[in-house]
């Protein structure tokens, strides 16, 4: 219990913590306005205008998939074994529901014995669209233990996997696309909500414990290129 006690504190300790929550609570202006807007979530619709950019049609979306194949985090080896290798890499694929599996395992998956709070944030930061318009730096930073509760969970030989049990598109976000197919099209950033479990074990607890997770990534995914992430929603969508 005290080393989830470590990763809670780092999440409402850290300095700037609360422009940290209002900027993730915009996930980026233009994020909102082209997902959130289309998602049918009323409450962010009034926070930025919806961005300019045009593209060629979408991949056809119909449907809210459900993907139940699962993909986990790395095995845990022991800290001689891992370093940088170890720090999550992104997929080149261009499948959201895909991709929102494989950042959302690397988003619950850390080892305090391998690698520093810096390299994992920098290995993290290469997750994100190259279009600063459409990044939300900050959803995925607040994920994050801060340097100093990341040192005390070293100290104790922390580190977390995880598995992915499913991901789908919300309902809310099929019925949009389903209304306006075309919309799409602005920024071809997609919502996928992910669900999944995280292993935390530590110096004499191999198994330490396990709890549920669930979040809402926003992928964006242009035809005839890799998807990338554009952060983090505030709440999951169901």
């Amino acid at each position: 219990m005290q080393n989830r006690s470590l990763v809670s504190a780092s999440r409402s300790g850290n300095p700037g913590g609360a422009s940290r929550v209002r900027h993730r609570a915009l996930l980026g202006t233009a994020v909102l306005a082209v997902l959130l807007a289309l998602a049918g979530l009323a409450a962010y619709l009034t926070r930025a205008p919806r961005a300019a950019t045009k593209a060629a049609s979408p991949q056809s979306s119909s449907s809210a998939p459900s993907h139940s194949a699962t993909v986990s985090s790395p095995p845990s080896a022991s800290p001689s074994s891992r370093g940088e290798g170890s720090l999550p890499v992104p997929p080149s694929t261009g499948d959201p529901v895909a991709y929102a599996k494989a950042a959302a395992a690397a988003l619950w998956s850390y080892d305090t014995r391998a690698y520093t709070q810096p390299q994992l944030l920098t290995a993290l930061g290469r997750w994100l669209t190259p279009q600063s318009q459409y990044a939300d730096a900050s959803s995925v930073d607040t994920l994050v233990p801060s340097v100093q509760v990341w040192r005390e969970m070293a100290q104790q030989g922390q580190f977390a996997t995880a598995t992915v049990s499913g991901a789908y598109f919300p309902q809310s976000f099929t019925q949009a696309l389903q209304a306006d197919p075309g919309a799409i099209t602005t920024a071809y950033v997609y919502a996928v909500t992910v669900t999944g479990n995280q292993t935390i074990a530590w110096n004499g607890a191999p198994k330490g414990g396990e709890q549920g997770m669930s979040m809402t990534l926003a992928v964006q995914c242009w035809p005839s290129r890799s998807c990338a992430l554009a952060g983090v929603l505030p709440a999951v969508a169901p």
